[in-house]
């Protein structure tokens, strides 16, 4: 309550400024090693700051009577990290490097470099625009000298020109800046000043590190022939704004007038799974050689591979902390497993494919395509445009969740399963069968190539195991796939409406399978309708032949609702009412579909005749349901042998004596135009054989 305030000049900042203000001595009575000098009288001198120093003070205050009292209290105080020891603050003589001179020139070479993420502009903007003039000398007993001589005799006078800055740089370049501690005065002088070496003093002051390895574009990139200055990028963690990035910066602008990096990409902080830091003392470190060889027990700990840590890396948000730990990563080989599944799939339908510009090459012009195809290989480019503009700005996140929603949604779930079909049941060389393979191959070039950059094993492993001669031997070799990239979106308008319409489909067959109503999809038949006009003329213009004739006649045999719905019959029809009185109410949608059609779905007509020889274990490629012809014979619209077989017993019984199977089989070959047709065609031209 006295008002009366301490106040030390030479220990510590606020009262540092106070005694410039004021005209007060700067007093600072302490060593390097925190003991008392001569400063603070002789009988204390040598005595640890920290430790006897405070009680002998005491003990002489209380002797000279001028003690008025002392108790222990607790009062906050900052404490050294590392040592865990109170910090003592000193005024010391330093060496300083004023910004004040280049600071608009540092500003402005901020604006020239790209910031990732762009909230790293401002941050270093508001550090040099505040920042005062930069102490650039350290007191350690290791690091970089700082090249200066002093006045033995009154520790003031500086030795430090041109001359002794070149002698010592040469000094350096053949010893390394350790000859700085190891030689004497007379050998660290050039030759002028030997005949004073008994005058001066070497500086014991080193350079503070950020100065050191902020000079690292001069004595790194810019004196290397296979690198560049300024760099191509700076990379760090989001701290290196106030630290190496700042430093690097005004290092350069002061001597060349120009940032030295085009780039500054900052990143967060690896935590572990609960977001606590890393550390060996908690035991909470995660290996990243134990994610990509296992540990002991590889049952708990199993070996990942390095593109699954590779794949989590490009998978997080990497401009702020991120998490890691065992089920983080299983999550992640989840997703990489995917991926591999789906390359394998692609893989495994192009046997028997020769790509365009091959001898005998059995790929589907462009032109030629189906509009299924076409889109796809929009989608495709569309991709690939969006990964490659990702990748250039370090997206990789971005770019990741691109290529896992492709693979999953459009590839899997859509477009490759809809085509099973025509891939399994289709003659060789069936059109429908080659566009469809067409297309694969371009989905397993372009997925291989924008996967190599995150994932390098995966894509060398997809390029090894083509089933087909490739120009490069390495996924790496061939360059970016510009040729992949210029399919135009087709169709997309009919085609986002039709992936619509196939979802609000499956959520009333869900139903539908609850109670037993359909097994698979291809025990339903749908009833559609959309008030709007136009999106009913796009789906009318999908719906096929009642039947599967060969070839169809209404579409192409890819471009139908039925088989993208994989249901056995669809109807689109003009008015609610036909959907209300065809389905169940319970298996009717409202209007509020993800379409905006009205949606019912009811066990389809005619009789499923394929025997799938088990009752555990249903092939959903197998057949469409069958519908009953005029002859009153089964007529299959996708069949099977099994449908096959039954169809030939059903016939020989009805006409025994006038049914010639193998006059059958020859004039189905002849008129198929192959020597081994598919069971389906062989079967259609059976029936028609026997009608006719």
């Amino acid at each position: 309550g006295t008002g009366l305030v301490h106040t030390a000049p030479g220990h510590g900042q606020e009262d540092y400024l106070t005694g410039l203000k004021n005209g007060l001595e700067l007093l600072s009575p302490v060593d390097d090693v925190g003991k008392f000098t001569i400063e603070a009288g002789e009988k204390f001198v040598g005595m640890s700051v920290l430790g006897e120093g405070n009680q002998a003070i005491i003990d002489a205050l209380q002797t000279e009577g001028a003690l008025l009292k002392a108790e222990d209290y607790g009062h906050k105080y900052p404490y050294d990290w590392r040592t865990k020891k109170p910090t003592i603050f000193r005024a010391t003589d330093q060496w300083f490097a004023s910004v004040e001179g280049f600071r608009e020139s540092a500003l402005k070479a901020i604006d020239t470099v790209q910031w990732v993420p762009e909230v790293g502009k401002n941050r270093i903007n508001a550090f040099v625009s505040g920042r005062g003039d930069w102490c650039i000398s350290r007191q350690r007993s290791w690091g970089v000298p700082i090249p200066v001589f002093y006045d033995k005799e009154t520790g003031k006078e500086v030795l430090l020109n041109d001359s002794t800055l070149e002698h010592i740089e040469k000094v350096f370049a053949e010893q390394g800046s350790d000859a700085w501690w190891k030689l004497d005065e007379v050998d660290l002088l050039p030759e002028e000043y030997k005949s004073e070496a008994d005058r001066w003093k070497k500086g014991t002051d080193t350079m503070d590190v950020w100065f050191d390895s902020g000079s690292s574009w001069a004595g790194v990139a810019n004196a290397r022939k296979e690198l560049s200055y300024p760099a191509d990028m700076y990379l760090e963690g989001s701290d290196q704004h106030r630290g190496w990035f700042q430093s690097s910066l005004l290092t350069s602008v002061a001597v060349n007038d120009k940032a030295p990096y085009k780039t500054v990409l900052t990143h967060g902080f690896v935590l572990d799974e609960k977001g606590f830091k890393m550390s060996k003392s908690l035991g909470n470190v995660i290996d990243p050689l134990q994610v990509i060889e296992g540990g002991n027990n590889k049952k708990l700990e199993p070996a990942y591979g390095a593109d699954v840590l590779r794949l989590w890396v490009a998978s997080v948000d990497y401009s702020g902390d991120v998490n890691i730990g065992p089920n983080i990563i299983k999550q992640t080989f989840e997703s990489y497993r995917k991926l591999r599944n789906t390359a394998r799939y692609l893989i495994g339908n192009l046997a028997d494919f020769t790509p365009e510009g091959e001898p005998d090459s059995n790929a589907v012009p462009y032109n030629e395509l189906p509009s299924l195809d076409k889109w796809m290989l929009g989608r495709l480019s569309a991709v690939l445009k969006e990964v490659d503009e990702a990748m250039n700005a370090f997206q990789f996140q971005r770019a990741i969740q691109e290529l896992l929603r492709f693979s999953s949604a459009e590839m899997s779930n859509f477009y490759l399963d809809v085509a099973k079909d025509r891939l399994y049941i289709s003659a060789t060389d069936d059109f429908r069968r080659r566009s469809c393979q067409t297309v694969i191959h371009a989905l397993l070039e372009g997925f291989a190539k924008a996967v190599a950059p995150i994932l390098p094993h995966m894509a060398e492993d997809i390029w090894q195991n083509l089933p087909y001669s490739t120009s490069s031997k390495s996924v790496f070799e061939g360059g970016w796939p510009s040729h992949l990239i210029n399919f135009e979106e087709y169709d997309s308008e009919k085609w986002d409406l039709v992936r619509l319409v196939r979802d609000d489909v499956n959520k009333m067959l869900e139903g539908a399978r609850t109670d037993k109503l359909v097994g698979a999809s291809l025990d339903a038949a749908a009833y559609l309708y959309v008030a709007d006009e136009d999106k009913r003329a796009l789906l009318q213009g999908l719906v096929g032949d009642e039947h599967l004739i060969v070839p169809p006649k209404k579409t192409n045999g890819v471009d139908e609702l039925r088989t993208v719905l994989m249901l056995s019959q669809v109807h689109v029809v003009d008015s609610p009412e036909v959907v209300a009185t065809s389905c169940d109410e319970k298996y009717v949608s409202t209007v509020d579909t993800s379409s905006g059609c009205l949606v019912g779905v009811t066990k389809a007509e005619g009789e499923n005749v394929v025997d799938v020889g088990s009752t555990k274990r249903k092939s959903a490629n197998m057949a469409f349901l069958t519908v009953t012809c005029a002859s009153d014979v089964t007529m299959p619209l996708m069949c099977g042998r099994k449908q096959l077989e039954r169809l030939l017993f059903v016939l020989l019984l009805k006409k025994s004596s006038q049914f010639d199977l193998v006059q059958i089989l020859e004039d189905s070959s002849q008129e198929i135009g192959t020597a081994t047709p598919t069971w389906q065609l062989i079967s259609l031209h059976v029936v028609n054989y026997y009608e006719s």
